[in-house]
């Protein structure tokens, strides 16, 4: 499955695919439980991308075998718990909280880039991570940063955070992708992994922790879109996106969330907007725009 289009407009296109995940994923609390909804989401991913990938999984087998650690690596921490970390701790935080603490992945990213790999950061990409970040408490304070005094971390917050450092270890360690592995059938043998960690969690969920599931065809639409959307289309954009232009500035995108959640929400929801608002998407685009202007070249190891 080739791309030609431009990494920033990949970026942008998965920031908007997985803000409407969170909408969809907390429409479905009490209707599933979080690694049940976890389980199935992957189950559904896997279903709909192994007829696209199987191809190059049978051409690139050899290059799999080789990589199989890598490949356990990755799907362990961004196919198989990182949504898990982030819908079970949905179950005791608040929205505001998550959604803070979603924007703190790029901080995450470039730390475990500097400690993993020694990346350094220039001091355009220091100054837009500062002028996203404040945009985006502009958002979620209503314009009042006092607001932020107020707020306290419960165990939600930490497992919702946990699940924030998988995605970033995740996103670092694809720098690691080998030359001669497709990312496509990378994406679905990861897929694959993520589901088969996950099997026995869910199964304990559902047979000590009162899990289940409603059928119906809401939540069977929920399914389709967060299998097919949030973890087949947004996540072979986003490997694509970051083989271009690294993860530090790929992380950076994640800050536009907040902006298309409050978008998502006037849309589906019918919630006013308000000129803080506006504030915040200016200056989460200019801290984006920041950033990629003071990028270096990402540094992709091929075995």
């Amino acid at each position: 499955m080739a791309f030609h289009a431009s990494p920033y407009l990949l970026l942008t296109s998965t920031s908007l695919i997985w803000s409407l995940n969170w909408v969809v994923g907390r429409a479905m609390v009490g209707h599933v439980t979080p690694l049940t909804l976890t389980f199935i989401r992957w189950a559904v991913a896997v279903s709909v991308m192994l007829p696209f990938a199987w191809p190059s999984i049978r051409t690139s087998w050899p290059a799999i075998r080789r990589n199989w650690k890598l490949i356990v690596w990755l799907g362990f921490w961004g196919t198989g718990f990182h949504n898990a970390f982030a819908y079970v701790g949905l179950q005791y935080t608040t929205a505001t909280n998550g959604v803070i603490l979603n924007s703190a992945i790029p901080i995450c990213i470039i730390v475990l880039g500097w400690l993993v790999y020694r990346d350094t950061i220039t001091r355009l990409q220091t100054l837009g991570v500062v002028v996203s970040l404040t945009g985006i408490f502009a958002i979620l304070t209503a314009g009042d940063l006092s607001v932020l005094a107020s707020l306290t971390l419960n165990k939600g917050d930490l497992i919702v955070l946990a699940g924030m450092v998988f995605w970033a270890a995740y996103t670092i360690y694809l720098r690691n992708k080998p030359a001669d592995l497709p990312p496509l059938a990378l994406l679905a043998c990861c897929a694959c992994v993520g589901v088969v960690l996950l099997i026995p969690f869910a199964a304990f969920e559902m047979l000590f922790l009162g899990g289940g599931v409603e059928l119906t065809p809401a939540t069977i639409g929920a399914f389709l879109y967060l299998g097919i959307f949030p973890s087949f289309v947004g996540y072979v954009f986003w490997n694509r996106a970051v083989a271009e232009v690294g993860s530090n500035v790929a992380g950076m995108f994640i800050h536009l969330m907040p902006a298309f959640g409050v978008v998502l929400a006037w849309l589906f929801l019918g919630e006013r907007l308000y000129a803080y608002h506006f504030a915040g998407v200016a200056l989460i685009l200019a801290g984006i725009t920041l950033t990629t202007r003071g990028r270096r070249p990402a540094t992709v190891t091929a075995k």
